[in-house]
């Protein structure tokens, strides 16, 4: 199984990218996972349909087919950690990729919102995109870890 991680925004400062790379690279290997990040539309004079629309086909080319897309939203289902490690049991028990998804600026497409497996928020708090990547990741890894009663998450 692979957890694929779709982000809107193709610039992180470098301390979001080396903390990413971090929980990254701790996974093991029968739970790959991958970031994709795709092009934030330039806001210009278009109207927010127009860019949630061009986002949108580009979030929709980067997810694999039969994959099960998860948006981050902040109407979504909050989930506490240990509802997180239950949910990513499930997802691995079903053995199909999962694709996380995080909007751009703007958001996602109600469309795109509406049509993805699933709906999930990460915090109660405004986030910047970056630091949104590196929540996702480490809870993802916390709930790996409360899964495999690994040291990482200690109650």
């Amino acid at each position: 199984m692979k957890l694929l991680i779709v982000a809107v925004g193709q610039r992180v400062p470098d301390w979001a990218q080396t903390a990413y790379d971090d929980y990254a690279k701790r996974f093991p290997p029968e739970l790959r996972v991958e970031l994709k990040a795709v092009k934030t539309e330039p806001r210009g004079s278009k109207t927010l349909d127009t860019l949630l629309t061009a986002e949108r086909e580009r979030i929709e080319a980067a997810i694999p087919r039969g994959a099960h897309v998860v948006a981050l939203d902040e109407r979504g289902t909050t989930l506490t950690t240990k509802a997180l490690a239950h949910e990513l049991r499930q997802w691995q028990l079903e053995g199909d990729d999962v694709v996380l998804v995080i909007g751009g600026p703007d958001g996602l497409d109600p469309a795109f919102r509406a049509a993805a497996h699933q709906r999930i928020r990460l915090s109660d708090l405004t986030l910047p995109h970056a630091m949104v990547r590196v929540l996702l990741i480490e809870q993802l890894y916390r709930a790996w870890s409360v899964n495999a009663n690994h040291p990482y998450h200690r109650e």
